[in-house]
């Protein structure tokens, strides 16, 4: 593996990388906070249906 050429990689995308502006970001955030509260509720559904029912 040659470290030059990976270094030269790493210092091309950094070029090419760009700040979010601000409306990107607010999607980008309701999304991940839509995500972790689907995946909050699918645990609080599923440990609520174990409690309430008593299997075995």
């Amino acid at each position: 593996m040659d470290l030059n050429q990976t270094f030269k990689n790493m210092a091309n995308t950094i070029k090419l990388a760009k700040k979010s502006d601000k409306e990107d970001y607010l999607q980008h955030l309701r999304l991940v906070l839509l995500g972790i509260g689907g995946i909050g509720a699918i645990g609080f559904i599923i440990q609520f249906v174990f409690s309430v029912f008593r299997f075995g």
